[in-house]
């Protein structure tokens, strides 16, 4: 099917089944305020400890994965992240809700490096830009299905968003057995074969460009969710009109995103990063001239055209770059960049934001933007020709 693996889309089935179910994460603060009452304070602590639990589960994940196999990992994953998911519903206690929370975020993204690692054992390099553009695309349109439901459910009472989503989970674990066997290129000798370095990935200095690039434009994606809430209000845009455009980035990517899936096959992929960093600084630096409901619109277009370039060609250079026997440390070792970036990203723009004004914030993200462009450009390729070869390993 679309010349990709048939074992490839039951593993896409699932995370498009997983995604579809994922309730509670977007409505975790309204469960918190409304149901459990916690103040405000007490709020951002709670949702900050499903960052701080996801942070270690990206590099913990991935080393996992290549030692004792994707398959148990996603399966590991799937089914303790189901049970954390009911267990954070039966919390009442704020210390219970808060490790229950903290549990639920490293269980739940220990799964994706595991995937990736997947998609690349299963995925000839020249298709795997392909492979990762559709699996993004899965992940976003189960996203945007589950806000519509949540809202459904949710008038029902809360519970049956934590009993959906683990549901879900518990079905995306059925369909990873039954069509997804284990992908690993050392089999079943990995764990009598010589433990591989795992600190590899840290030393790779191709790698750690990506990476630090990645990092700085992950840092600008922060701004979706704090700080540019902040400066819509400051110009009149209330809660009423942030939904619809919040609405907007999910939209324009499952619209868009199949459309853009042969984009990787045709470019080097050192300049399709670059370009979507450009976009991205564009679309950000451009915020500081809009104050209207249309110009943040058009803004939000721009960066999230940006993004659909760029994230389903960052996992496939990964893929790449890594031996065999490390994929999943390496596209663990990815994930921790972006839980640097929600640290980095959430704490700074606000703080700029607020001392310095919204023109100095916006305008420092366009700067950002494009050096992490001209990290991408400045170091050459990212072993193009290895995509355009036969699958390694």
């Amino acid at each position: 099917m679309l010349g990709l693996p048939r074992t490839y889309w039951f593993l896409w089935s699932g995370l498009l089944v997983n995604r579809l179910g994922g309730f509670v994460v977007p409505f975790l603060t309204l469960y918190l305020t409304g149901e459990r009452g916690m103040s405000p304070s007490w709020v951002g602590l709670v949702v900050a400890l499903y960052g701080a639990g996801a942070a270690p589960a990206g590099p913990l994940g991935g080393v996992i994965a290549d030692r004792f196999g994707r398959r148990g990992t996603m399966l590991a994953s799937s089914l303790l992240s189901a049970a954390a998911m009911v267990q954070l519903g039966l919390a009442r206690a704020p210390l219970h809700i808060a490790a229950s929370t903290l549990a639920l975020g490293f269980l739940a993204e220990l799964f994706r490096p595991a995937a990736n690692a997947t998609v690349v054992d299963l995925v000839p390099p020249a298709s795997r830009t392909r492979a990762f553009g559709y699996l993004y695309w899965a992940s976003n349109l189960g996203f945007a299905g589950a806000c519509a439901v949540a809202g459904l459910l949710a008038e029902g009472g809360f519970t049956w968003l934590f009993v959906g989503d683990a549901v879900t989970t518990l079905v995306m674990a059925a369909v990873l057995f039954v069509g997804v066997p284990e992908s690993h290129p050392a089999g079943a000798e990995r764990r009598s074969a010589p433990r591989p370095d795992f600190t590899v990935p840290y030393r790779d200095r191709r790698f750690l460009r990506l990476v630090v690039a990645q990092l700085l434009v992950a840092t600008l994606f922060m701004q979706f969710n704090s700080s540019l809430p902040l400066d819509m209000r400051a110009h009149g845009v209330g809660p009423s009109r942030y939904g619809p455009l919040v609405a907007l980035n999910g939209v324009l990517i499952v619209l868009l995103q199949p459309l853009s899936v042969e984009l990787g096959g045709r470019h080097r992929r050192h300049h399709l990063m670059a370009l979507g960093a450009v976009l991205t600084a564009a679309g950000f630096g451009l915020t500081a001239l809009a104050s209207t409901p249309l110009g943040y619109a058009l803004t939000i277009a721009i960066w999230t055209v940006g993004e659909i370039i760029f994230s389903p060609v960052t996992p496939a250079i990964v893929g790449d770059l890594a031996p065999p026997e490390l994929r999943g440390t390496y596209q663990g070792a990815l994930m921790l960049s972006f839980s640097l970036a929600v640290v980095v990203g959430n704490a700074l723009g606000p703080l700029v934001l607020s001392r310095l004004g919204s023109a100095t914030l916006w305008i420092g993200c366009a700067a950002v933007g494009l050096v992490a462009a001209a990290i991408h450009l400045g170091g050459g390729d990212y072993g193009d020709a290895a995509a355009r070869s036969p699958a390694r390993g």
